[in-house]
């Protein structure tokens, strides 16, 4: 039987079932809603909806995507202004490979998401329940500071630099105003008027929905994290119970509390590696994407330090804050992941397991030998995103600052 099909027909164990599964995801459900990548329960005309979300989220990112490039290759001439505008190119061309790698994994992500459904369905102790709650209640408030650092800079960087900016008025005394994201001239003329107002107005939404990929795949991974850690903190409590039963049903024997508790750790075990499926091509866009991406943001503060220009030197510290702070955030999801699952082999060892008979200790051996291998996210399987990683980040940024810095003063 199909994993979706079985999933409808497990009955609820949980009567608030429903509301906790709102709880944990509504956020998260309201981003990915936004560029049709949420999986839809909707019949007929309502299934169509999200294609058409795919279909122009990905017109409007290549459509804007391709008008910068070129802008930068044929248009402009100044190595400076293209090194600026590069910053701009390389943020929107790693949303647009994210969004991608999204749109190729919707089906597993609408797996993952009813694995999620089915195991909040299935909590019977209020305890359990609880400790699913604590750690939904981390990862949905991971998913609000990644979205209001994002969306901060987003503001800073479409109302105050535009600002800063302003109108320029080139050699034949005509006014140019300033756009978001600069258009080839060669196609369309954008400082007409009303195509320079519907333009930017594209342009500030497609903004606003590649910081909604970005928050996406950060919310993805908080959700997918801290459910696995509310999985494993039942384990732990099961383990606890394994000698002496007392929460366990009657005439439940050591062998089946033992067995309850390896189906567990199995089922989470195959939950993080679909997990892992689904998100290894965006840990990968965002790890080397961000890490340059700081960089060129590095180096515009500073440019606009030397020549005294505030509010360029503030939305771009601006900008570089919620790169970094979502990049912290990547790193403290995964590092999370990866101590969570290694309490495994820990509780195993701090119970009473002496008072356990032979063969039901072998059994733990097995288990302690499974949590030695502690789950991780990987980007691209080349790179385990922990803090360690984030600390390599900041190094990598700083080493391509530099090198951009001697190169351009040569």
């Amino acid at each position: 039987m199909h994993p979706s099909v079985q999933n409808h027909t497990i009955q609820p164990r949980n009567p608030n079932y429903e509301n906790d599964i709102i709880y944990v995801t509504k956020y998260l459900k309201w981003t990915l809603n936004s560029i049709g990548i949420w999986p839809t329960m909707l019949k007929g005309d309502g299934s169509i909806l999200p294609k058409i979300a795919i279909v122009l989220s990905n017109f409007v990112f290549v459509f804007f995507e391709v008008q910068c490039m070129l802008y930068i290759t044929l248009e402009e001439k100044d190595p400076l202004l293209r090194l600026r505008f590069l910053g701009l190119v390389s943020y929107s061309l790693v949303c647009l490979l994210k969004y991608w790698a999204l749109t190729m994994r919707k089906s597993k992500i609408k797996h993952c998401i009813e694995e999620v459904n089915t195991d909040w369905k299935q909590v019977e102790l209020q305890k359990d329940r609880t400790c699913m709650l604590k750690y939904g209640k981390i990862g949905r408030d991971l998913i609000v500071y990644c979205a209001v650092f994002l969306y901060c800079g987003n503001i800073f960087y479409i109302t105050i630099l535009q600002y800063a900016i302003a109108s320029q008025i080139d050699d034949d005394n005509h006014t140019i105003r300033i756009l978001l994201y600069p258009m080839y001239s060669g196609h369309i003329d954008a400082q007409e008027s009303p195509i320079y107002e519907i333009t930017y107005i594209l342009q500030s939404l497609c903004s606003i929905m590649m910081n909604a990929v970005i928050c996406g795949c950060c919310g993805l991974a908080a959700l997918s994290s801290t459910h696995i850690c509310g999985q494993i903190d039942i384990i732990i409590s099961q383990l606890n119970d394994l000698v002496d039963g007392k929460f366990s049903k009657k005439n439940c024997t050591t062998n089946t509390r033992l067995m309850n508790i390896v189906q567990r750790h199995t089922k989470i075990l195959k939950f993080s590696a679909m997990c892992e499926t689904v998100l290894q091509e965006v840990c990968l866009f965002e790890f080397v994407g961000t890490t340059f991406v700081i960089c060129l943001a590095e180096y515009y503060c500073i440019t606009d330090w030397q020549q005294d220009n505030k509010l360029g030197v503030l939305t771009y510290f601006v900008v570089l804050i919620s790169l970094t702070f979502n990049m912290y955030l990547w790193c403290y999801i995964g590092d999370l992941l990866i101590e969570k699952s290694t309490s495994i082999g820990v509780s195993c060892c701090m119970i009473d397991w002496y008072r356990l008979p032979t063969k039901t200790t072998q059994g733990l051996v097995l288990i302690i030998a499974m949590s030695n291998t502690p789950m991780k996210i990987s980007a691209g399987r080349i790179v385990y995103i922990s803090l360690s990683t984030f600390g390599n980040v900041l190094k990598s940024s700083f080493a391509y600052f530099s090198f951009i810095r001697n190169t351009l003063m040569e």
